[in-house]
């Protein structure tokens, strides 16, 4: 299952070279993310830090092919996997596209965390990831 975003490069993260800095990559691929959480999994970010549970990152990697520039219109894609392994984790798969073509790939990879600091995944997230492929890092 794919879900997908549109967003338009803010004039505001464009770098001296007139291409957006990497900085900002991440952060789309995050808002992406987070919407997919909490539109697909029904996993509420907010909701969920008040009852003692944190959903965190563990580790990522970006891997940048062509530059975004100001103005581009480009799709966020996410796609969610479970974990080869079978340990509590989450992988997100990401791409931005623009016109067609690969801007960037990422891997994120998350977990949670609740008061006793041990990762783990709540039932209504190990519910939905039962059935999805699964990817090892």
């Amino acid at each position: 299952m794919s879900f997908t975003k549109t967003y338009t490069v803010k004039e505001e993260h464009i770098d001296v070279q007139n291409i957006m800095d990497g900085l900002y990559y991440p952060f789309y691929m995050e808002w992406c993310r987070h919407d997919f959480i909490r539109e697909v999994l029904g996993f509420d970010f907010e909701e969920q830090a008040h009852l003692g549970v944190n959903m965190v990152l563990s580790e990522y990697s970006i891997k940048f092919v062509r530059s975004l520039k100001s103005g581009d219109e480009f799709t966020v894609s996410c796609d969610l996997y479970g974990d080869a392994k079978g340990l509590p984790r989450l992988h997100f798969k990401q791409t931005i596209t623009c016109r067609g073509k690969v801007m960037t790939t990422g891997v994120f990879t998350g977990t949670c965390i609740s008061a006793g600091g041990r990762p783990y995944l709540p039932e209504i997230i190990l519910e939905q990831v039962a059935s999805m492929p699964t990817l090892e890092p």
